[in-house]
């Protein structure tokens, strides 16, 4: 449980993780045979590898409840962090969105936490076509299609996209 706990501990203290994302990295910490090297794997390439010993399901249960009972893990917080981070590296509520998903957040947290933000994704939009094709965004229609194309994969909606050419004197 100590071993488990302050991998936690650890993990937690680098940054904010989901719980699924802290329970999928709890359940693959290696546990190397104390016995055989006091508690340390030398690198030496001749050894063979060590089993893993399987991590007691109860025991990331308990350390996960530990978490929560001191506000170390807190899923909205991950959520709200997680999205201000991704949104000033110029990605899209659609591809926000999905990272979260895809890290175990539930979908009604992440919507609510996106709904909570204060982010206006048409502006955001805007701000990343301009740092990539500056300041005067092509009129021609191939390289409005490749503005289109850029915007849609950083994860923006085709409306807010389309609010660029709309709503923003060029």
């Amino acid at each position: 449980m100590n071993d488990l706990l302050s991998r936690a501990m650890r993990l937690l203290s680098q940054r904010d993780h989901s719980e699924a994302e802290l329970r999928r990295k709890l359940a693959a910490q290696p546990f190397v045979a104390k016995a055989r090297f006091g508690g340390k794997r030398p690198h030496a390439p001749s050894l063979p590898p060590v089993a893993e010993e399987p991590v007691d399901p109860a025991l990331i249960e308990q350390v996960i409840a530990y978490c929560y009972q001191h506000n170390w893990l807190d899923d909205k917080r991950f959520a709200h962090s997680y999205i201000g981070s991704r949104s000033r590296k110029g990605y899209g509520a659609q591809r926000i969105r999905s990272e979260l998903m895809q890290k175990g957040v539930v979908k009604a947290l992440v919507q609510d936490a996106l709904a909570e933000c204060d982010i206006d994704w048409c502006e955001q939009a805007k701000q990343v076509a301009q740092r990539k094709f500056g300041d005067a965004l092509p009129t021609d229609w191939k390289e409005k299609a490749k503005v289109q194309r850029y915007l849609l994969y950083r994860g923006f909606f085709q409306e807010e996209i389309q609010s660029i050419y709309r709503d923003f004197a060029q």
